[in-house]
């Protein structure tokens, strides 16, 4: 049994986060939901540790993040820093993308989590 070490009031804040989420983040969404992409199961607004990811793919320790105009900021960058080292140290790979990307490019953007998720799958790994 997986022992998960996370709040209610975590799990709380996660849930009005998806019900919250910013434009960009729908739109990601609406492309990773489901297995679409390559059949690789998204979780969005996910705690780990002490964090809450964006979207996370839990077969291959995925991490996407999607970073607006706060990040921009030292103090967030540093907030960002020790984030990605916590999570980096876990084992998981963070891919930061910016927020307007997706409205700019969203095909590349797919094709760059795409080209993170085959990387990182072993090839005899089943997607769950």
């Amino acid at each position: 049994m997986i022992k998960h070490f996370y709040t209610k009031k975590a799990l709380s804040y996660c849930k009005f986060l998806r019900n919250n989420a910013t434009d960009s983040e729908k739109l990601l969404w609406y492309y990773l939901k489901k297995k679409q992409m390559g059949g690789f199961k998204f979780r969005r607004q996910q705690p780990i540790g002490p964090y809450i990811v964006d979207f996370y793919c839990a077969s291959v320790k995925l991490i996407v993040e999607l970073d607006g105009s706060l990040h921009n900021h030292q103090k967030r960058k540093y907030h960002d820093l020790e984030r990605d080292k916590f999570l980096s140290k876990e084992g998981h790979t963070i891919l930061r993308i910016q927020c307007h990307e997706i409205f700019r490019n969203s095909e590349g953007v797919l094709e760059t989590i795409w080209s993170y998720l085959t990387k990182l799958c072993p090839s005899n790994m089943k997607n769950d």
